[in-house]
């Protein structure tokens, strides 16, 4: 077969006569719209075969077993070790919401991974997560595996939301190359760079997936141009840029090598079935561009560094992770060695050995190196932890993930209204849970000095502590949650110098509205590096401070009304660039105990607007409103009632009409409250109050109030 190049979008053909031979351009039906790239030219692969079976060309049919395709795949046992030549390990990153959960799902069905199960009919079964459902989002990384033409891929699903980046950065030890998708239409974003830059960092060499391209405003040549200038900032080595680009539909389930493949397929229109698209030149690409694991079985003592914990209700805890080194069978004998110390903090011996197979778990006897597994025997395991055999000594490095940015305080609800709903109540059943979590969790940071009743929480972004405090109080708890402040730090060049995080944030709006949006962001602190043009939105790049996007959210929706998209990620820590404005206006606190009545709320929504309903309960402290002016808090009374007597008739109050209350949504409370405000959050409440309830102390303390800044000077 004649190698292939292409080279500014043009697919060039080099005859096999010699060095010296010449380039000749390919007739005009095979010339694809010029890239934006420079002239640096990149092998490109030409058409796979599978293991010396059939050619897979882009009309393969669609895959419906694992036996599809060769019928080797048939051959291998699920719950049987496997030889380290036909071992995959893959992770999927992207940007959220440019496809890489429903890819997943799509190569589970095609591959008969999901084949007998229930969720065969199922969309996205790999979130698995009720919050991950409600939400359309993926939250924690998921691991599974699927059999192709006698090869195990296992393939490691992650979350494409910035706040969740420590679930990115822990399993990239486990795989040895990565799929990155992007979006056809939208092109490289924020989270794209980061997982990105993670994976180069690695040594990783990605594989390119351009998903949605059956889209009308997708724009493949130009993505992949941009795509390559990513690359080329981001310090990719030669190798690194060779990367293959595959074009696909998630949705509609076909891969494709080339956009004149693509474009028969979209031409089908939903017949892709018809055209025979399948995800099999993924499924190719994957076998022979990701390397086999490292590591040795034979001769080489048992080890595992711990990425993920399980709960499983008949074995305890489960360690997840990939087996850096020889085998383990059930009942062998293994310890459990400190992350970093190598101290010996557990031995045991394994109970029982899991695979997973598409969302189900297959029991193994035996593992090697390369395999990732479920090990359960030793309940004191932790994330980082190394398991090895009695043998080993020295713990396996791990992954140190980004530091946390922001920080939060859960403690006990001591408003009147506590106790009414939830049954986890102290503190310390919170003070338990916390510290369970951070055991699973590391992108999470507890403080607690063990003296007050408070604990400090930190982490990436408001969406990561919302989903915490959501899942805490589903599980019964009632706590107390304080604004988030920014996590500040001194330079270690000079000791005087503060130091404060900053975020890229991308944004795509309406014409229209960008310039209220530019406005704003000024004033927060945002540099505005790059306005450019995508479809027919306008892009904008801007480097802020993380202070300066606190509170934004609710506002950017009302500017745009809800049609812009804004995302963000972690890009450095910088000089320390001085307060920022306030932008949210006073609060309308109530200061009496009892239930709101239509008559007081009639007469205060004129000033404002209005959190609580007739009949919710309230009590002094409690936020009720905001004022429509800026100026100092407003105490009211909700409570106040009409005095009946004979002139005025009960009957009356049915005329009057209130405006309807919008309930408070996590993120958007823990966005919205000021400094001296905290959230009261209950199994089906969520409620703003002021830290201090009573009025008189509450004015005292205002007058001594510090910044998060000031108070790190001290």
């Amino acid at each position: 077969m004649q190698p292939v190049f292409r080279i500014a979008g043009r697919r060039l053909v080099r005859p096999a006569c010699g060095k010296n031979a010449s380039f000749r351009m390919p007739p005009s039906s095979a010339v694809v719209a010029p890239r934006l790239r420079g002239a640096r030219v990149v092998p490109e692969l030409p058409r796979m075969h599978a293991l010396g079976t059939r050619a897979l060309s882009s009309s393969a049919p669609r895959l419906s077993s694992p036996s599809a395709g060769s019928g080797s795949a048939a051959a291998v046992d699920l719950g049987s070790m496997v030889p380290m030549d036909r071992i995959r390990n893959v992770g999927i990153i992207a940007h959220v919401d440019h496809g890489k959960t429903t890819l997943v799902d799509c190569l589970l069905k095609q591959s008969g991974a999901l084949s007998g199960s229930a969720a065969m009919q199922e969309t996205r079964v790999m979130d698995s997560n009720a919050l991950e459902k409600e939400r359309g989002i993926t939250i924690l990384s998921k691991v599974t595996s699927l059999v192709y033409n006698g090869h195990r891929i296992n393939i490691i699903d992650t979350p494409g939301h910035a706040d969740f980046g420590g679930e990115v950065e822990r399993i990239l030890s486990m795989v040895d190359s990565v799929v990155l998708v992007v979006d056809a239409s939208e092109g490289p974003m924020a989270q794209t760079k980061f997982v990105l830059t993670k994976a180069l960092a690695r040594g990783l060499n990605p594989l390119v997936v351009l998903n949605k391209v059956d889209r009308p405003t997708s724009r493949p040549d130009e993505v992949d141009s941009e795509l390559l200038e990513l690359f080329l900032a981001l310090g990719a080595s030669d190798e690194q840029t060779s990367y293959d680009i595959m074009y696909a539909s998630a949705k509609e389930g076909w891969c494709a090598r080339d956009l004149d493949t693509v474009a028969q397929y979209v031409a089908a229109a939903g017949c892709a079935d018809k055209a025979g698209g399948s995800m099999a030149p993924l499924l190719d690409a994957i076998v022979a561009r990701v390397p086999p694991p490292a590591g040795q079985r034979d001769n080489a003592p048992f080890s595992m560094l711990v990425t993920q914990l399980e709960a499983n209700p008949y074995l305890g805890k489960c360690a997840l992770g990939r087996i850096t080194s020889g085998t383990v069978s059930v009942g062998d004998r293994i310890r459990v060695l400190e992350p970093g110390t190598g101290a010996v903090k557990e031995e045991g011996k394994v109970t029982k050995l899991f695979l997973r197979s598409g969302v189900q778990q297959i029991e193994m006897a035996q593992a090697g190196a390369g395999d990732v597994v479920s090990i359960s025997g030793v309940p004191s395991v932790s994330v980082n932890s190394t398991i090895a055999s009695p043998d080993v000594d020295k713990a396996l490095e791990f992954i140190p993930v980004d530091p946390p940015t922001i920080s939060v305080t859960f403690s006990v609800n001591d408003s009147p209204l506590a106790g009414r709903e939830g049954s986890q109540l102290t503190s310390g059943m919170i003070r338990e849970r916390l510290r369970r979590e951070a055991e699973t969790n590391v992108a999470l940071q507890i403080v607690d000095d063990g003296k007050s009743e408070a604990m400090e929480v930190r982490g990436r972004g408001e969406l990561q502590l919302s989903v915490l405090i959501e899942t805490m109080r589903r599980e019964g708890f009632e706590l107390s949650v304080t604004p988030p402040r920014v996590l500040f730090k001194r330079s270690a060049a000079n000791s005087r110098a503060i130091l404060e995080p900053f975020e890229e944030i991308t944004i795509d709006v309406d014409h229209q509205s960008s310039g209220i949006v530019i406005e704003k962001l000024t004033k927060r602190k945002g540099e505005l590096k790059s306005f450019t043009d995508v479809a027919d939105k306008a892009r904008l790049v801007f480097h802020i401070p993380t202070r300066g996007l606190l509170g934004y959210a609710s506002e950017f929706k009302n500017d745009t009304h809800g049609t812009g998209v804004m995302n963000h990620s972690f890009l450095r820590y910088d000089d320390y660039v001085g307060p920022i404005d306030k932008t949210r206006k006073s609060s309308m606190v109530c200061l009496s105990s009892g239930t709101a009545t239509a008559y007081a709320l009639n007469m205060i929504e004129p000033r404002g607007r209005l959190f609580v309903r007739n009949g919710d309960d309230v009590y002094p402290g409690m936020v009720v409103g905001e004022l429509s002016k800026d100026g100092a808090d407003l105490e009211v009374n909700p409570t106040k009632a009409k005095q009946l007597t004979n002139i005025r008739a009960a009957g009356k109050d049915d005329a009057i009409r209130l405006t309807p209350v919008r309930p408070w949504s996590l993120e958007e409370a823990i966005a919205y409250i000021n400094p001296d405000e905290a959230i009261e959050v209950t199994p089906t409440q969520i409620r703003l109050r002021k830290q201090i309830t009573d009025p008189v102390k509450r004015k005292q303390l205002s007058r001594k109030r510090v910044s998060d800044i000031d108070e790190l000077l001290d």
